[in-house]
């Protein structure tokens, strides 16, 4: 059965060196030089043979977000050679990398919409990466509800990912954020937030059928359930004296957040794949690995999630859903 990973992270080599010649820390970018599948392309289809050659890969740039590397209007020019570093490698690899996702450049909202136009109408993207903040400013943010307007308006995905670093204390005693729990836990949490922001701002009300992808399977929706719908959705405002939150939004926000699309990068987790799939149902979930983000740098993650998923108890065409037919159909790319 083809597998296309929908949300697998790669820093293509041009776009890497210009990364760590921005690196203000280089220590910072530790992470990232222990991973040589993010930017070696070999070490990368090596990886992807591993699964044979039904397994394709839709390329999306690897966090940090590009704002947190460049102020404008060099975070412009970083987003163009990060766009057109991927597009070279789907031309060379057409079969191993079927579509790439553009990166923008958000802390400048007129260039973001420009590298919007200019990546999917020159270069072929399938869609729009945005991160769950930018540089703090939430995404419900005045400046950014043009280019979801946009994306609704083109009918393309917008890929979310979660950005929380060390930085973002857990207590407001300390400075930081203590045993990565900025990553383990701020990232499910950073993400969910953000998704709560957007219900909120009415963006299903203005777009019902725009396409976000959460990282994580939706992070800590899908878990919440009962704490979203009768415990927040039917008393929203009850909590609140100085707002009237009553009557916000004209459906329970619980069914607005059923809207979202979600992947299965769980790092394999069986419990949550499922807890995910029966909230979102089959035609919201993309498959996706987080590769190569993992203990052995790469394969793990694919080959974990791709025994989670076969192990599934649904019909073969919810797995074919899964596997490949919701994310084409997403991208709006011809069935194969």
């Amino acid at each position: 059965m083809m597998k296309v990973d929908a949300y697998s992270h790669i820093l293509p080599a041009p776009y890497f060196e210009r990364m760590r010649e921005l690196a203000v820390n280089p220590r910072a970018l530790k992470r990232w030089l222990e991973l040589p599948a993010l930017h070696d392309l070999d070490a990368r289809l090596r990886i992807m043979d591993e699964f044979g050659e039904g397994y394709q890969q839709i390329l999306t740039l690897s966090s940090p977000p590009i704002e947190l590397l460049a102020a404008p209007p060099e975070s412009a020019a970083l987003a163009r050679l990060a766009n057109e570093s991927m597009l070279e490698l789907c031309e060379k690899h057409p079969d191993r990398f079927p579509a790439f996702v553009a990166s923008l450049p958000m802390n400048d909202p007129d260039a973001a919409l420009e590298e919007l136009a200019r990546a999917i109408d020159d270069l072929g993207a399938r869609g729009v990466q945005v991160f769950t903040n930018v540089n703090g400013r939430p995404l419900d943010d005045p400046a950014f509800q043009p280019l979801f307007d946009e994306m609704a308006r083109r009918d393309l995905p917008v890929w979310m990912h979660p950005a929380r670093g060390p930085a973002f204390a857990d207590y407001a005693t300390e400075d930081t954020s203590k045993y990565e729990i900025w990553w383990a836990l701020g990232w499910p949490y950073e993400t969910s937030v953000a998704m709560s922001r957007l219900v909120f701002s009415g963006l299903f009300e203005r777009h019902p059928d725009i396409k976000i992808i959460t990282h994580h399977m939706g992070a800590m929706i899908p878990y919440l359930e009962g704490r979203i719908g009768l415990g927040w959705s039917d008393q929203l405002g009850s909590r609140t004296a100085d707002e009237d939150y009553r009557d916000l939004l004209p459906q329970r926000p619980l069914d607005y957040f059923r809207r979202f699309y979600a992947d299965t990068a769980l790092s394999g987790s069986d419990i949550g794949i499922r807890c995910g799939l029966e909230f979102f149902g089959a035609d919201h979930v993309v498959f996706g690995s987080d590769c190569p983000f993992d203990p052995e740098g790469g394969p793990m993650y694919i080959r974990e999630t791709i025994r989670v998923i076969d192990a599934l108890d649904v019909h073969d065409l919810d797995r074919e859903k899964i596997y490949y037919r919701n994310i084409r159909r997403l991208m709006r790319m011809a069935a194969r």
